[in-house]
């Protein structure tokens, strides 16, 4: 393929990519609890200039380390845009995956050709989990680049064959800067999701170089300069916490979010969980990464790549095998973690699209080339199309009966600025405060008891509780979907209106029920 060829496919398939990842972005409400509490930790940045340590409904600190929202409000900044949106907290995510298909493009390129780069970023813009995350306000995808952007600059910077500490030590300052490249990646994986970000790709490396009896380029690696200069980037945040008080946001972080999270305190699920997710996540695509792993490992144990042929290089060996491996540790530690995530996989799809798209050319040199690959081609261009009609109309469906904003709306408008709080509901509620944009903390004991100002109940509470708080008097009743909410007040409310109407004392809904 000609280089000019090459990138003219290259462009389209970005492009194609973006329109993927763009397409109704923010078609669909935040309605999930998750993607609502990084929506209303993004709202306290970006509206109200809570940078460093933002609270979920003035009480709540964050769980996660706060990347993903200092991208946000950055990319916010030089849109100069002012309010968050369900589009423009997705765009975060986007933004990563995109870059992510990139980034394996580049690093394909580098290792497989022309060829290998474009079956790598086809394999990772068909994978169904990877455009579905990539559309969702999650850090996931954050932690997923920089842990991708921390093993290509690995690869980048770790001889192709096996080299003694000195010569490897010395580099020159090319490589000297790709190891402070490759500790700053590091940094920012931890500062994406937590220390899981660093340990995840550093124990794949560490396993790689030891299984490979790389002793002087392990000695290397741990070079001073490159591992204070990432380990500070990589605590920053949690030194302003420290220094600041806070330790709220790091009990939260590294104890119920790390540690409580590995060995059960938020629940546990059985060893084999992610049987179903590795092999059908992606399906097809998702069958054929073990495959790829198993055929990597095999060679390696037979010897059989120690020359490689055809376009194999000994970097593109060497790479492959530490996505291998990294394969298998992410696997292994998520497996051994009481608590577990079908989205805890997403780190692996950039090195799975590498190493399937390394199969295809593998499997192609066996039998007729072109046909191979361009069956795998359609294959990939073939689940775009679906993901691209699928996946905005499944988003959008799943919020349809499960969102706030209709409830939020017609609460702010009878609201005001008046005192607001909440009771009784034993969920989430962080999509209804994204939508309210204010907080409404919450109420315990008997609602009778309830401060001055307006409260929020779900429907069936009120029901329930009525005959007990008889200071309280409904001013509506929302009723939209799933999300049957009341609005009480102490004493006789006055009238007001929303929606261009006027509402009354009682129930109120858009059919005028």
């Amino acid at each position: 393929m000609g280089r000019a060829l090459y990138f003219v496919a290259a462009a389209a398939l970005v492009l194609a990519s973006g329109a993927l990842l763009f397409h109704r972005l923010g078609a669909a409400d935040v309605c999930t609890g998750d993607e609502a509490v990084e929506a209303v930790f993004l709202q306290q940045m970006v509206e109200h200039g809570e940078v460093l340590f933002p609270l979920e409904n003035g009480q709540t600190p964050m769980y996660k380390p706060p990347l993903f929202h200092w991208t946000g409000l950055a990319l916010d900044k030089l849109a100069g845009v002012r309010t968050v949106t369900a589009g423009n907290l997705r765009a975060i995510s986007a933004v990563y995956a995109l870059a992510g298909i990139v980034l394996v493009m580049v690093l394909g390129y580098a290792l497989l050709g022309a060829e290998g780069s474009l079956l790598a970023g086809l394999t990772l813009a068909a994978s169904y989990q990877y455009i579905e995350l990539g559309r969702y306000g999650r850090v996931d995808m954050t932690l997923a680049f920089f842990e991708t952007l921390a093993l290509a600059l690995f690869v980048a910077w770790v001889p192709a064959e096996r080299e003694n500490a000195a010569s490897t030590s010395g580099g020159g300052p090319a490589r000297r800067w790709l190891l402070y490249l490759f500790a700053l990646a590091m940094g920012l994986a931890v500062l994406a999701k937590g220390p899981v970000g660093a340990l995840l790709p550093g124990a794949a490396i560490v396993a790689f170089l030891l299984i490979e009896r790389r002793y002087g380029q392990l000695l290397a690696l741990l070079e001073p300069g490159p591992i204070i200069f990432g380990a500070l980037v990589a605590i920053s945040w949690y030194v302003a916490c420290y220094l600041n008080g806070k330790t709220g946001f790091l009990h939260r972080q590294l104890g119920a979010e790390n540690l409580g999270r590995f060995f059960g305190q938020l629940g546990a699920m059985a060893p084999w969980y992610y049987v179903k997710p590795l092999l059908l996540n992606s399906a097809p695509l998702s069958l054929f990464a073990p495959i790829a792993v198993a055929l990597i490992g095999w060679k390696w144990y037979a010897g059989k790549t120690d020359e490689p042929s055809g376009t194999e290089a000994p970097r593109a060996t060497s790479a492959l095998r530490l996505f291998a491996i990294f394969y298998v540790v992410t696997v292994v530690f998520f497996s051994i973690a009481s608590y577990k995530r079908r989205s805890y996989l997403l780190p692996l799809w950039p090195a799975n699209a590498m190493m399937i798209a390394w199969l295809v050319l593998s499997v192609s040199r066996t039998g007729r080339a072109t046909a191979i690959k361009w069956a795998y081609a359609v294959l990939c261009v073939g689940l775009m199309a679906f993901n691209f009609l699928y996946i905005p109309e499944r988003e959008i469906r799943a919020c349809a009966d499960s969102t706030y904003r209709p409830a939020a709306e017609e609460i702010r408008t009878a609201v005001g600025d008046s005192p607001l709080y909440t009771y009784g509901f034993d969920e989430e509620i962080a999509p209804l405060l994204f939508y309210l944009d204010r907080d409404a903390p919450r109420i315990s004991g008997r609602l009778g008891d309830a401060p001055p100002g307006y409260v929020i109940v779900p429907e069936k509470v009120w029901r329930e509780q009525k005959s007990e708080a008889l200071d309280l008097e409904s001013v509506l009743t929302s009723e939209h979907g799933q999300r049957n909410v009341v609005l009480l007040h102490h004493g006789k409310a006055m009238a007001f209106e929303f929606s261009g109407s006027v509402a009354h004392t009682g129930s109120s809904s858009p059919d005028g029920r």
